[in-house]
Formats: structure tokens, sequence, C-alpha cells
């Protein structure tokens, strides 16, 4: 399976409401803000489930308290074909929080612009755990959560503007974060992530296209149980319109496109 993906067409569907929102529950899941390395992730405990058979639109900010999603009739698959729509479905703007996305996982979560996502935590990711598909000017957050079993990628970056990820912790994973390599649309992207708990098996964390001028920071990753140090940090490509897949040029740290230090990554 190629590690980028074309534009996924869009579908129509019948929405049902938006997630009911919920109080918040006492404590943050996961790391602290102001934990200053990776540490273990605590991964919750859903408070209760609910299947989703037609994406769920979200706007505005919505608490899903610690509940679990999972896809079931047109949205029940949970491998890499194209297309596949999401179980949520964020507007410009929305933030989805305290929300566990099960197996069949679909395409997780689409941003349409600028977007939060708060303490998602992705059980068995399906398609992608989150596509990201603004414009040039677009901020998507990631604070807090995790996934895992991402046969191919975590964070799919299809639009322009800028990922940032913080205290988050990915595990069995392929790669944790792709700068679309052959969109028919294409942008510079910006990603960031900081305090990341990375566990072995995974392939590389993040691919950025040089062409483009992407850029990719990393500061406080943590990766455990790569003795080996398989897992490339920072994979570049060459991308394209055209739907060709792209070829690679080069890794590592180079001042431009990615940016970090050996002392950035800490291997237990």
């Amino acid at each position: 399976m190629a590690h980028q993906h074309k534009n996924k067409k869009a579908r129509k569907r019948t929405f049902i409401g938006g997630a009911a929102a919920f109080a918040l529950t006492a404590g943050l899941l996961g790391f602290s803000s102001l934990a200053p390395t990776a540490s273990a992730a605590t991964w919750p405990t859903p408070n209760g489930s609910q299947a989703v058979p037609a994406t769920i639109p979200v706007s505005g900010t919505v608490d899903g308290g610690n509940k679990k999603y999972y896809g079931s009739g047109d949205l029940a698959g949970d491998g890499q074909d194209e297309g596949q729509d999401p179980i949520f479905r964020l507007a410009d703007g929305a933030t989805l929080k305290n929300v566990i996305i099960g197996a069949p996982g679909a395409d997780g979560i689409h941003c349409q612009g600028s977007c939060t996502l708060q303490n998602v935590w992705w059980e068995d990711v399906g398609e992608d755990a989150a596509t990201f598909r603004g414009g040039n000017s677009a901020v998507y957050t990631v604070t807090g959560g995790g996934a895992k079993k991402a046969a191919d990628k975590v964070f799919q970056h299809n639009g322009g503007g800028k990922l940032n990820v913080s205290n988050f912790a990915v595990q069995d994973f392929k790669t944790l974060y792709r700068s679309c390599g052959n969109c028919s649309t294409q942008y510079k992207r910006a990603s960031a992530f900081t305090n990341i708990e990375v566990t072995y098996p995974g392939s590389r964390l993040v691919g950025i296209n040089t062409n483009y001028g992407d850029t990719a920071s990393l500061r406080n990753i943590t990766i455990i149980g790569d003795t080996g140090k398989k897992i490339v940090p920072c994979q570049k490509y060459i991308g394209n319109n055209t739907g060709a897949e792209p070829t690679t040029n080069g890794s590592g740290p180079d001042g431009t496109h990615c940016n970090y230090t050996s002392s950035d990554i800490v291997y237990k």
C-alpha cells in the first residue's frame, strides 16, 4: 500500500445528528500538557459505545465524554480502500474532544478546515486516523490521545496549512504523518510534533515533499522498543500532482525540511 493518498472523493450521505455533548470528565486523559518528555500514555476505558452508520458532522465544540464510536453499515470498513467516509467530519473551526474511535474505524476523522482534536483515541486505525483538508491558512491541532494498529498512515495531510501534534502516543503503525505525495492539488505543508511517544513496530514518523517546500519539526520524541533504530524519523519525497507513486529524496535532518537533531529523539 502506498504511503500517500490521492484526493478522496466526496460522496453524498444522509448525516445523522451530531454527537451529544457531555460534561467534561474529571481530569484529562493521557499526557500532561506540562510534561517535558513523553511518558507512558494512559489509554482510556470507554464510557459506553455507539455504532455509527453514517458520518457524524461536527461544528463548534463536541465533548464525547469518553464514549467509543465505531462504524456500522456503510461505515463498517476497516481496510485501506480509497475514498471511505469518516466517522466524524469537522467543519472549519470545530473541536472534538474526549472521544474513542473503535473498530471498524472507516476513515476516522476528516477536518474540512482548521480543527482541534483533544484526547481523541483510535483503538484500531482504519484507512487513516485523521485527514486534514483545509486551505493554506488552516491550522490543525492534535493534543493528547493516541493511535494503534495503523496498517498505513495515522495522519494524512491532503490540504494546505499546518498540523501541530503534541502529547500523542502511537504504536504498531506504518507512518505517523504523510504530506500527500500525489494529490491532484498540492500545497506547501508544515507540521510539528512535540512530546510524542512512539512504540515499535513502525516504519517512519513523517513523510514530506521537499519539492513543494514541506517542513516538519520533531521535538521530545521517545521511541520505545526499536532496538535496531529502524524507524525513519523524517523521510523526504519528490511529490507530484499526477497520481504517480512519489520517489524518495533522502532522509534525516537537513535544517530546511526535516528540522530536528539527534538529541530530539530518545530511544528506550
